[in-house]
């Protein structure tokens, strides 16, 4: 019996879904704005930073176009050595990827971060061979909205003869549950992350643990007799 596997295809976040990356994302921000002279958020303000397009953050704390950017590069340039690596793959995710892998169920990467940034990341924790394709926002982050990153990830999965003709996504902030509707994708919410219950408004279902979330995706699967 050939074995039943309920999705075509599972696009995942990766912030607050299957990293802890807020250590490294909110001491780099302070870090960032201690440098421009901007006065530095509490911790709680700095943690909303985590999972949407950076610029977004920017604007949001009345930086114009102009110092965003300013911001961005040394933003970039400190991440990118410092912060990245100022994280941990929450525990149980990496079984729960893996498990969803084996199932043959194929694996894609939807994040708001730069995609060659996530792409290191996932190597640095030795995940990046369970995914089909690593997708994110582009260097200049004219994609990074996370529907646009959706698109551009479901485009590159096409090209690559996957049936995205059953895709879910797997997010923890409203920004992974409304880019996902976007492509009408249903969307399981990772409710150890970031987002608030408020955030889970529209998804088909919650997992509150890795483990959880594994049994939500490999529901319909049954064993080859």
């Amino acid at each position: 019996m050939t074995p039943t596997v309920p999705w075509s295809v599972v696009l995942f976040d990766l912030d607050g879904t299957i990293t802890d990356s807020a250590p490294g994302i909110t001491s780099t921000l302070s870090h960032t704005l201690e440098e421009m002279g901007r006065p530095i958020p509490s911790p709680a303000e700095l943690l909303a930073f985590v999972g949407p397009p950076i610029l977004d953050g920017f604007a949001a704390l009345g930086l114009d176009l102009e110092q965003s950017h300013e911001a961005l590069a040394l933003y970039r340039a400190r991440y990118s050595t410092i912060g990245a690596y100022d994280s941990s793959v929450y525990a149980g995710m990496a079984e729960t990827i893996r498990a969803v892998a084996d199932a043959g169920i194929p694996i894609a990467l939807a994040t708001s971060k730069p995609e060659s940034q996530a792409r290191r990341i996932l190597e640095h924790y030795g995940l990046d061979d369970n995914f089909v394709f690593i997708g994110g926002a582009s260097e200049d982050e004219t994609r990074s909205e996370k529907a646009d990153v959706i698109a551009h990830v479901l485009e590159n999965l096409r090209a690559r003869h996957v049936d995205t003709s059953r895709p879910v996504m797997v997010g923890d902030r409203i920004h992974d549950v409304e880019g996902a509707m976007v492509h009408g994708l249903p969307v399981v919410f990772a409710s150890w992350g970031y987002g608030s219950e408020a955030e889970q408004a529209g998804t088909i279902a919650a997992a509150a643990d890795p483990a959880e979330l594994r049994d939500i995706l490999l529901g319909g699967v049954r064993a080859a007799a």
